[in-house]
């Protein structure tokens, strides 16, 4: 049996990206080949020469939501909210700060335009919020909000983030973090997988905090993932009984588009148009139904994202991956360079 701490690695401070780089198509790009283990150092830019007609490319076209709040309680403490999950109608589920002292029926105030009372409190330790004020809420909630950048970026969100923390092709609102992996498309990237003959598929998952939450059992069969809504519309299902029909490689980019991918293909007889939640953990053994080759950043350890790698290379030879990405200086997280597994 893996355990987590087998894929523990110590990381330099100085190693994780707390900017992005001038241009997205800069970043580095590690490419794995997983039949014989061999590792080539290339630049993001290089990405669409490794495909060619008939594969398919793979995104999550979720949006992040300016969803950082930092509001104030009618006896003056500072609260800070993240909003997770909209249940429409001006209702959300989200993680309040500090949660212990935040009850129910109270009223929490971001600036003069909007507030929100706290309807109840959830099984998670989050609470339900139901938003009030005037004009387009949702314009006035984006407004007051702000670009929920992780943890380990320790500065504050700055005006450019609202840009660079979202892929070019996000579409939409939903997601509480980046499907970082897009960070790096441009639309040079679009037009030379174009020139080569390969297509491009659009689905969505929103990515919600529990795809970050640390995985704190040794045994990751035991740990439970949050549901996240997903969805594919028939235009990226033909795509991809397309590619499989023709025997082209699916290519998922990031994490969340293969969780997407792979909840869909054990859903499926064929595929078609899917809308749904997922809590798939995946993690090593895994047999993958979809997923040829995929696009991931480098990961936290103890973290899903993490595990779902080690079940796509194996644990053996994703340690020697990182440890060649380490010593060769690549920039690790949100904002870092990439890793292409073939």
């Amino acid at each position: 049996m893996m355990r987590v701490a087998d894929l523990d690695f110590d990381l330099p401070s100085d190693r994780i990206a707390q900017r992005p780089l001038p241009r997205r198509d800069a970043a580095r790009l590690l490419v794995l080949h997983r039949r014989e283990g061999r590792i080539e150092d290339r630049r993001f830019r290089d990405f669409p020469a490794y495909f060619d007609r008939g594969d398919l490319i793979v995104l999550n076209e979720t949006r992040v939501l300016p969803a950082r709040l930092e509001g104030s309680r009618s006896s003056g403490g500072r609260v800070e909210v993240l909003l997770t999950r909209n249940r429409g109608e001006g209702r959300w589920e989200a993680l309040v700060r500090p949660g212990r002292r935040i009850r129910e029926g109270e009223e929490i105030r971001f600036g003069s335009r909007i507030a929100a009372q706290v309807d109840e409190r959830l099984p998670d330790g989050g609470r339900l919020l139901t938003f009030v004020g005037g004009g387009d809420l949702g314009r006035s909630i984006a407004a007051a909000g702000s670009v929920p950048l992780p943890p380990y970026i320790r500065r504050a969100p700055s005006a450019a983030d609202r840009r660079r923390y979202q892929t070019l092709y996000a579409r939409k609102a939903g997601a509480v973090a980046a499907p970082t992996a897009g960070l790096h498309f441009t639309a040079a990237t679009f037009q030379a997988l174009a020139q080569r003959g390969v297509r491009v598929a659009r689905i969505c998952l929103h990515v919600g905090p529990g795809t970050f939450r640390p995985v704190t059992v040794e045994d990751p069969s035991l740990h439970r993932m949050d549901a996240e809504p997903f969805e594919i519309g028939a235009r990226a299902a033909a795509a991809i009984a397309a590619a499989r029909a023709s025997g082209g490689r699916i290519c998922g980019v990031g994490t969340t588009s293969v969780r997407t991918l792979e909840s869909a293909a054990r859903r499926w007889r064929t595929p078609r148009a899917l809308a749904g939640e997922t809590d798939l953990c995946i993690r090593p053994p895994f047999a993958f139904r979809l997923t040829d080759c995929m696009l991931t950043n480098f990961h936290v350890p103890r973290s899903t994202p993490l595990l779902l790698v080690a079940a796509l290379v194996g644990p053996d030879l994703l340690r020697e991956a990182y440890a060649h990405a380490l010593r060769a200086g690549y920039r690790f997280y949100s904002y870092g360079d990439a890793m292409l597994i073939l």
